[in-house]
């Protein structure tokens, strides 16, 4: 269809950007008291082995005070903390002195890098070098010493796990508890430097038999809220001593049965412009040994999100989350050359990237051309303390013709609990140039609850357009979405928690025609034995090429001992677009030592009638085994019956110099794209990664 928009269209566009611009204007923050760090300078450096014997320990600033978030939200933990603190021209060094009345009770089972602690006891550093209450990063480990670390944006309204650096932590028993040390390497950071500079600063503790998680600094609506930090104070930290050039070349070889041996060469070369802004060239990347996409159930006739994995996307992936996802980085084939930029620029934090790259399409679609450029700038700034307004705009340019999209888009917080975000953009391309998408959504979010209403507006053809480099399942639409959650704590009770919540959807095309209406209702009841039990509802209205009815009850129960051993099943039945649904899903997760553990899933769809075929049995498993944090084994499995999908992956990896200096060794068989057959037979891979 023509994208050419009547008046009344117009009308409304300037209208939302009239709305939005005196919505930014009257943003205003209320700020708690900040608690203060004054961090010495460590003259000797502590040994990194968990135990708190060095000298330099003497010397560091002490906090404590622990509060509750979670259960008793704003009361003293009853579980004593201490930090220390202290730094020096190289490094940012934080200890935990974490006292617990039971050690037979502390839990530690996670053993893979970037695990998720929260049924382990563990302790997060989580800083905000830039001091601007919006972004930081956090580290957090168990008592295995475990490493897990990740980016914080929008004032912790976006968690990023996908970061990774190189950075020290161990974690050691006691007579009264555990104790552990951290030490973050400078250069792993972008941060405002200079004499007397301040960070902002906060510490976890997660106590997970009572489902605690208690804060140093806060708490607030959230335990990630930059806003709520602590100030890191007196700090003297510049350029000096950080490395300004890192080249990181690789060899691969590879070898298929009965087939040819093939080498292939790349690297990166990244350069620090300054101690927050830093720029990475990519040539002949190779992702290879990256994990393959885990094969997912489908109930609807839209695209499914996939998760980036490829590791040149990952560094500043943060800033681009959006409703409406104007840059996914998995519309970007095979790289042949690429550079990044990101960090703080004159007020301003950026991230721009440009790739040329194996052209990804539709099967429908037959270019001229098997490669496009790839072009994204994205660029923010904090107004009013943790609120933030920003830019984004995203282009391919393939045969000669420009898509994407430009848009602006704002993060507002009014007080502790109001906020707002939302979304403009204008989409171009060869049709349906000028289409226009928008939402506002105003929020109130406690500790315990949440309420939103959204409104959101999408014109047809918009989606042709964005889906060059973005992602929008769908357009055409006229769209209103609310959702209330509250959540309960119990003390003294056999009940830990309970927790509801009610989402209803409606939406319209821009003809006015009811397109679809969505019931969604769960509720979730956790017991201090460590049962859980949830029921699930879902009732909906969908009009395509005719009116469907579809529904989905379900229920989920199982048993988590909180020392990584838990069992989840859960069993559905409803309809789906005319064909009777019968689904079921089995998680288990088990650790059998300290250094060895195993996930599997197993997830059952029956349709009847069934004349797509979608029935399917997937299977997945995930094991490793840890030697050292930066040698490991880990095996990969999975199955999708319905399209005869069989993958494995054996990886060994040793970081001699991590993160980026490795050794891996791989094998391989049936690796393939999300929802595709395997084709790959039996292959060997190894890949040496340096870094100088």
């Amino acid at each position: 269809m023509s994208g050419a928009r009547g008046p009344r269209k117009q009308a409304s566009a300037k209208a939302t950007m009239v709305a939005v611009s005196a919505t930014v204007f009257l943003a205003a923050v209320v700020n708690a008291a900040e608690r203060r760090i004054d961090a010495p300078v460590f003259i000797d450096k502590p040994v990194i082995d968990g135990v708190l014997d060095d000298a330099a320990w003497e010397t560091a600033e002490a906090v404590s005070n622990f509060v509750q978030f979670e259960p008793e939200f704003g009361v003293a933990s009853p579980f004593e903390t201490v930090v220390l603190v202290g730094y020096d021209s190289e490094t940012l060094y934080v200890a935990f002195q974490s006292h617990d009345p039971d050690l037979s009770r502390i839990a530690a089972a996670v053993t893979s890098r970037d695990g998720d602690l929260k049924s382990d006891d563990s302790v997060t550093l989580l800083v905000d070098t830039n001091h601007d209450r919006r972004t930081g990063y956090y580290f957090a480990t168990n008592l295995l010493g475990v490493q897990t670390d990740g980016k914080i944006a929008d004032n912790g309204r976006v968690v990023d796990d996908r970061w990774d650096a190189a950075w020290e932590c161990a974690s050691s028993r006691t007579d009264d508890g555990w104790t552990t040390e951290f030490a973050i390497p400078l250069k792993m950071l972008r941060f405002a430097g200079g004499e007397d500079a301040s960070w902002g600063i906060n510490f976890i503790r997660r106590v997970p038999r009572r489902l605690e998680t208690s804060l140093w600094s806060g708490p607030g609506e959230s335990e990630w809220r930059g806003a709520d930090f602590g100030v890191l104070a007196g700090l003297n930290v510049g350029q000096q001593g950080l490395k300004k050039f890192a080249v990181i070349p690789y060899g691969l070889v590879s070898a298929e049965r009965d087939g040819e041996v093939e080498t292939k060469f790349g690297g990166d070369i990244r350069f620090r412009i300054k101690s927050d802004l830093s720029a990475d060239v990519t040539i002949n990347p190779d992702f290879a040994l990256i994990e393959a996409d885990v094969e997912k159930i489908n109930l609807s006739r839209f695209e499914l999100s996939l998760p980036e994995k490829r590791p040149f996307f990952l560094e500043g992936i943060e800033v681009y989350d959006q409703r409406i996802r104007q840059f996914y980085s998995r519309r970007i084939g095979d790289i042949s050359v690429g550079g990044k930029v990101v960090g703080g620029l004159g007020g301003f934090d950026i991230s721009a990237i440009a790739t040329r790259a194996d052209l990804e399409l539709e099967e429908n679609d037959t270019p001229s051309t098997t490669e496009a450029d790839y072009t994204v700038l994205r660029v923010q700034r904090g107004v009013f303390g943790p609120s933030t307004i920003g830019l984004l705009a995203a282009n391919r340019r393939a045969d000669g013709q420009d898509q994407g999209s430009i848009g602006a888009d704002m993060t507002l917080f009014f007080s502790e609990t109001l906020g707002m975000t939302g979304q403009f953009l204008r989409s171009h391309g060869p049709t349906n140039d000028g289409t226009i998408g928008w939402f506002l959504r105003p929020a109130y979010d406690s500790a315990t609850t949440h309420f939103h209403v959204r409104f959101t507006s999408l014109d047809e053809g918009l989606r042709d357009n964005v889906n060059a480099i973005g992602f929008l399942k769908d357009d055409d639409r006229r769209e209103v979405d609310a959702e209330v959650k509250h959540q309960l704590w119990f003390q003294n009770s056999a009940f830990e928690n309970l927790e509801g919540k009610v989402n209803y959807n409606r939406y319209w095309s821009q003809e006015g025609v009811l397109r679809s209406w969505e019931l969604d209702a769960d509720i979730e009841l956790v017991m201090t034995s460590g049962w859980q039990f949830e029921l699930s509802y879902l009732d909906e209205f969908e009009l395509f090429e005719k009116e469907y009815r579809n529904s989905l009850t379900s229920f989920e129960f199982g048993y988590d001992n909180r020392q990584g051993r838990s069992v989840f099943l859960e069993v559905g039945s409803g309809t789906n677009f005319d064909s009777d649904l019968q689904l079921a899903t089995l998680r288990a997760e088990f650790r059998i030592s300290s250094a060895w553990g195993f996930q599997y899933d197993v997830t059952w769809l029956e349709l009847d009638p069934d004349p797509e075929l979608e029935s399917t049995w997937i299977h997945v498993l995930r094991s490793s085994y840890y030697f050292t944090n930066d040698l490991f084994v880990s095996l990969f499995v999975q199955t999708n019956s319905v399209i005869s999908k069989e993958n494995v992956q054996l990886l060994g990896v040793w970081r001699f110099k991590p993160p980026f200096g490795s050794l891996q060794v791989a094998y391989q068989r049936g690796t393939s794209e999300f929802g595709e057959p395997s084709e790959q037979g039996d292959t060997l891979f190894t890949k040496l990664s340096w870094v100088f």
